[in-house]
């Protein structure tokens, strides 16, 4: 393992492995390191490792300018503890990973940690994202090092930012295959003073979507949808329908007297805050099986569900993705479910042996794959990334 802890090193390191035409593994806090296909090398060795955990630490912070800048290895509890003095938070509610990884026997890194890279890499969004969007929308700015051992900037470090490529965008969600990610800057939010958990209990998977789908479309803004059936949370008979809600104290009244109003008087405030579990896959982690997130349109979520016949699911982001517990033999059939439905099958978390033979997505049509291979060229164009991981 080689450890960079400065933009010069990573800089050095990548011009070497180019040298050599030698493929790499690029590790920071490694809790989501055994996501995606196991990188291998030619003869199916481990590859090489860039540990790049001390890119740490948080270089401005702009409370005011509703702007943070930090090193991609800073751990997600530092940057949470210092937004949270001046009372704001990341958007995207980033989600740790960990505990479900960590139940199936995946091995991570000694100390492992979540970081805000990691996240960001693995577009890993809590139930922030009914609101603010995912990290691609908080993304303003970032600094790498590209498969040329160059170093390169992309966006900037304001919010109001229209020139140029978004390339950004293309940095969340690609896993480390594009690039190596030495500097990030995001936008970040108020965080409100007050947040409230509605349950409207003994609810059908049909009835529960559909009162997600009416907060969804109230100006309510809500800070979590979810539905549960009754084996994933006590109490709640058929299933329940989990409705936060945030705000000052006065307007969360308001808007908890507009959700009753909108659903009726039946649901009931829940005093512990289950979505950091659910956005989380905690709920899964001591589950058997492969875990797998099916994205679709929240009013197909429904319609999914029944098909998927999980005994163990949920529904996170008013039914835009749901959460199951499945048998390693499941694969062909939940990713023909997602695709039917024109949406997509995260496998993610499996064993290794599955990973590598099912990937953590379903094979791209070919004008699509075409175009990721071109973007993939062009940052990377000797596949030195974490290759074969997507």
């Amino acid at each position: 393992m080689s450890k960079a802890d400065s933009l010069s090193q990573v800089v050095d390191f990548v011009r070497a492995a180019r040298a050599d035409k030698a493929p790499f593994e690029i590790v920071s806090g490694g809790t989501r390191r055994k996501v995606g296909r196991p990188p291998l090398g030619i003869n199916g060795g481990d590859l090489p490792l860039l540990d790049v955990s001390g890119l740490t630490g948080i270089l401005k912070y702009e409370p005011e300018e509703l702007i943070v800048t930090a090193a991609p290895a800073t751990p997600l509890a530092e940057i949470n503890a210092v937004l949270a003095e001046k009372n704001q938070r990341l958007g995207f509610d980033p989600a740790d990973w960990s505990k479900l990884l960590k139940s199936n026997g995946v091995a991570t890194l000694a100390g492992a940690r979540g970081t805000l890279g990691g996240a960001a890499s693995c577009d890993a969004s809590g139930s922030g994202k009914l609101r603010h969007g995912g990290p691609r929308d908080s993304l303003l700015g970032f600094q790498a090092v590209n498969g040329l051992g160059e170093s390169f900037r992309g966006g900037s470090k304001v919010v109001k930012n229209v020139t140029g490529f978004d390339l950004p965008k293309l940095m969340c969600g690609a896993y480390g295959t594009l690039s190596v990610l030495t500097e990030m800057t995001f936008r970040v939010y108020p965080k409100p003073q007050h947040a409230a958990v509605l349950c409207l209990a003994n609810a059908t998977p049909e009835e529960g979507f559909a009162a997600l789908r009416k907060i969804v479309h109230s100006p309510l803004e809500p800070a979590g949808l979810a539905y549960l059936p009754t084996n994933m949370m006590n109490d709640v008979g058929q299933g329940a329908a989990l409705i936060k809600l945030e705000g000052a104290r006065q307007p969360l009244e308001e808007k908890i007297a507009l959700a009753h109003g909108l659903l009726g008087d039946a649901m009931r405030r829940v005093e512990e805050d289950p979505f950091p579990a659910i956005g989380s896959g905690e709920k899964f982690a001591d589950l058997a099986g492969d875990v797998w997130r099916v994205m679709v349109a929240p009013s197909d979520a429904p319609h999914v569900a029944k098909q998927l016949n999980a005994r163990h699911w949920l529904g996170d982001w008013a039914g835009g993705v749901i959460w199951l517990a499945a048998a390693p033999t499941e694969v062909a059939r939940i990713r023909k479910l997602a695709a039917d439905a024109k949406g997509q099958a995260m496998l993610l978390r499996a064993s290794p042996e599955s990973r590598a033979l099912h990937g953590l997505y379903a094979q791209q049509p070919p004008a699509l794959a075409a175009l990721n291979r071109a973007v993939k060229a062009a940052f990377d164009p000797l596949s030195l990334f974490n290759p074969a991981r997507l």
